[in-house]
């Protein structure tokens, strides 16, 4: 009787990030220049790591969406009670707890002239829907308008209506011959507010507008670049005096990130539409929110099937969602997260006051738990200086991610003392190293 014995090669699996790159396609990425991506396999709290035992501190809450942390057990908990009573089931004809608690606790806070809640699936879809409802407001009335009015250097989204109201070129040059009108204009300051005031008059007078549509306060993807909350009121207000709706995307904005629970709090004059995402199920699930005035809804009521607001997504209201975003609203002002809010705050305009005068910082702002440094550089958007400091911060083991050159923090509202000081310091040796 012979013996057989097989000596198997042993299997080498590939690191995450080989490995990735033989199929997989990543957003904002030029694949023939850029780093390989960090293969990560871990996140709680502010910190995550890496496949090699790295570890980073995630400064802008993965796009400013994990704000009471990576891995929230609370949220998960909520999570995961839900999927083991209804994990999905589609919301046309039909409904369900989930969406139901959801709609009554996102009205208890937002603006008091918000009324109804359309859901959407992500930011893009939110804004989508929202520039679709008033398009066809108008429509259902007979009044043909096709004119948005945005702000310039505005970032909205992706799909093609969101792309139309943004204005940043790096994302939509190839399709700028396809896309809605769009009338722009500055954002309002102290300084220009009556030149904006009196060129948003001319363009309401010279086309047939349906819609403005700003980020309150604050302009994310065009550097964390704030506006006046007097000025856009004044805007709001023509606006609406003309019989044309008002579009908050809180996005980036919403869910305390400004100080209070929505940018448009900080405004006298609502808007028609808000916009919301992101932070409102704290990154735990794809989900976004569409909320209108109760007129807006009423302007879709009709014996006319057509004049309802035929638009839908499959994973509308996916009951996973909604009980993350239950969770995270309960959380949003609870005493533990307030006070870390108000730590973050403080100490962002603490270090703003020790940077502002040094020889490599521009200005330097802070709103609510946002820091926001324009670096004395000159360097493209994407390009090899903003990559050389993007991944000077990587080795020294934070994420942020430049947009161009201002440098931002928005961390998640549960770091610590200790991870936010380091946040800092890494800026500053930054400022020295660059």
């Amino acid at each position: 009787m012979y013996r057989i014995i097989l000596y198997l090669k042993p299997v080498v699996l590939k690191k995450l990030s080989a490995r990735d790159q033989k199929y997989l396609w990543h957003p904002l990425t030029q694949h023939q220049t850029a780093d390989e991506p960090l293969g990560i396999v871990k996140a709680k709290g502010a910190v995550i790591w890496d496949e090699e035992g790295n570890e980073y501190i995630d400064a802008i809450a993965s796009w400013y969406t994990t704000i009471y942390g990576h891995s929230n057990a609370y949220i998960a908990a909520a999570i995961t009670k839900q999927i083991q009573q209804l994990d999905f089931v589609m919301f046309s004809g039909l409904t369900h707890e989930p969406a139901v608690e959801l709609s009554e606790k996102l009205i208890a806070i937002l603006p008091d002239n918000q009324s109804k809640i359309f859901f959407n699936d992500n930011g893009s879809t939110a804004v989508e829907a929202a520039i679709k409802m008033a398009l066809q407001l108008y429509h259902n009335k007979s009044d043909k308008r096709d004119t948005l009015i945005a702000f310039e250097d505005a970032f909205h989204g992706d799909t093609f209506g969101a792309m139309s109201a943004s204005g940043l070129s790096s994302y939509n040059g190839p399709f700028e011959d396809f896309l809605l009108k769009v009338e722009r204009i500055p954002v309002p300051t102290e300084e220009n507010i009556t030149e904006v005031n009196e060129q948003l008059k001319i363009i309401l007078k010279q086309n047939a507008c349906a819609a403005f549509i700003f980020e309150p306060l604050a302009q994310g993807a065009a550097g964390m670049k704030f506006h006046s909350a007097a000025g856009l009121d004044l805007l709001i207000k023509q606006c609406q005096d003309a019989g044309v709706l008002c579009i908050a995307d809180e996005i980036m904005t919403g869910f305390g990130k400004t100080g209070s629970n929505f940018a448009s709090d900080y405004l006298t004059h609502k808007p028609d539409i808000m916009c919301l995402s992101k932070a409102l199920t704290a990154g735990m699930f794809p989900l976004s929110i569409t909320s209108c005035t109760q007129a807006i809804y009423e302007a879709f009521l009709s014996d006319e099937v057509h004049k309802g607001f035929f638009h839908a997504h499959t994973y509308s209201a996916h009951p996973l969602g909604c009980a993350a975003a239950i969770a995270s609203i309960e959380l949003l002002n609870s005493p533990t997260i307030l006070e870390r809010r108000a730590y973050i705050e403080n100490a962002h305009k603490t270090f703003a006051l020790k940077i502002v005068n040094h020889s490599k910082v521009a200005e330097v702002r802070t709103l609510g738990v946002i820091l926001a440094v324009d670096l004395n550089l000159e360097m493209e958007r994407y390009g090899n200086l903003r990559d050389a400091l993007y991944r000077f911060f990587i080795k020294q083991g934070v994420i942020l991610r430049p947009l161009g050159n201002t440098v931002y923090i928005l961390p998640p509202y549960v770091i610590t003392e200790v991870q936010l000081n380091k946040v800092y310091e890494v800026i500053e040796r930054a400022l020295d190293f660059f």
